[in-house]
């Protein structure tokens, strides 16, 4: 079902394009009117979270009460484990809405799974990392070594840690080896010898960072060919874009509104995120965490990461080579602002 708009409201809706929230009343008026004919108009949007403290845009929207300044109701579900599950979720329509790793996201939206990304969150968030008295000082001498991933094979930290190697001219299939392992056991290998480095986030890394036990060779956090790029996205219900477009435009816009509150006010998001139990950690390290992730992403830098990293994943092998970047991005990407 498409919705036609008449020419005030795509007036309106080129107007709030420019970046700016604020709307003439006339305007406002018209959007008000058309979408109260959306199949979405009245309905709670589900908002599917899995706890990560730098995903927290949504909740953040939720708890400052951006959605209901859009019109829109809705509640939060928290899901355990990887951002997979929730993307099958708002494919099959259990959720409406999710935020998550493109690493994780991309490929399942890329090949079939119902969702579209409509707005990027945040730089950052996970490292390659190694012991601090290992010989290894870039990816190039892990060569023939072994990297610990938390993610299944095909998963984002594999995903990660292939894209860190073609950037330095390792073979990324070939030129190591990968085991799957969760966070805590892999530092306890490295430190036994058993591998040589891994895929971690950086909240989980900070401590052993910070008493020695532990340093970063690659970062998406805060290496320059890396840094700029978006790390993580929300994504909605194919169907919800399709049906319901101005429903979409209004929770994109509390989206943003969600971003800029939390790079301005990070203190108090870490006190709304752990007095809500959305995440987990001491406060001042939380917070030092947070302040790592840049939130001032807009759909430029969002599209050029995409593109980058459907490339990537088309040499990889991941995505299939035989498909043309632009027809993945379009069948992906939905910037609606």
């Amino acid at each position: 079902m498409k919705v036609k708009f008449s020419a005030l409201v795509l007036s309106c809706l080129a107007f709030m394009a420019s970046g700016a929230f604020a709307m003439t009343p006339e305007a406002k008026e018209a959007e008000e009117a058309a979408w109260k004919k959306e199949p979405a108009y009245g309905q709670t949007i589900r908002i599917g979270y899995n706890g990560a403290l730098c995903t927290g845009s949504a909740v953040i929207a939720h708890a400052k009460g951006f959605y209901a300044e859009e019109g829109i109701k809705t509640e939060v579900s928290k899901y355990q484990g990887d951002t997979s599950l929730q993307g099958d979720a708002v494919g099959t329509r259990k959720t409406d809405v999710t935020c998550g790793l493109i690493a994780t996201l991309l490929v399942p939206a890329a090949n079939g799974v119902h969702m579209k990304f409509t707005d990027g969150i945040h730089t950052g968030c996970k490292s390659l990392c190694v012991i601090s008295g290992s010989p290894y000082k870039t990816t190039k001498d892990l060569e023939g070594k072994t990297i610990a991933i938390a993610t299944p094979i095909g998963g984002s930290d594999h995903n990660i840690a292939m894209r860190f190697l073609k950037r330095d001219g390792v073979d990324p299939i070939k030129g190591v080896k990968f085991r799957v392992t969760d966070s805590g056991a892999a530092v306890l290998a490295m430190q036994n010898g058993e591998i040589a480095g891994a895929i971690l986030s950086d909240q989980f890394s900070q401590r052993f960072l910070a008493d020695g036990t532990l340093r970063v060779i690659r970062s998406l956090t805060f290496d320059d060919d890396f840094k700029y790029e978006t790390c993580c996205i929300h994504a909605v219900a194919s169907a919800l874009c399709e049906q319901s477009p101005i429903t979409v435009k209004k929770i994109t816009r509390a989206h943003a509104k969600a971003r800029k509150w939390i790079q301005d006010n990070p203190e108090e998001t870490v006190k709304i995120m752990l007095e809500n139990k959305w995440a987990s950690g001491e406060p001042e390290k939380v917070l030092a965490y947070l302040k790592t992730l840049n939130y001032d992403v807009n759909d430029k830098v969002t599209e050029e990461t995409l593109i980058k990293v459907i490339d990537d994943y088309k040499s990889f092998g991941i995505l299939d080579a035989k498909r043309g970047t632009k027809e993945i991005l379009d069948r992906v990407w939905d910037p609606v602002l």
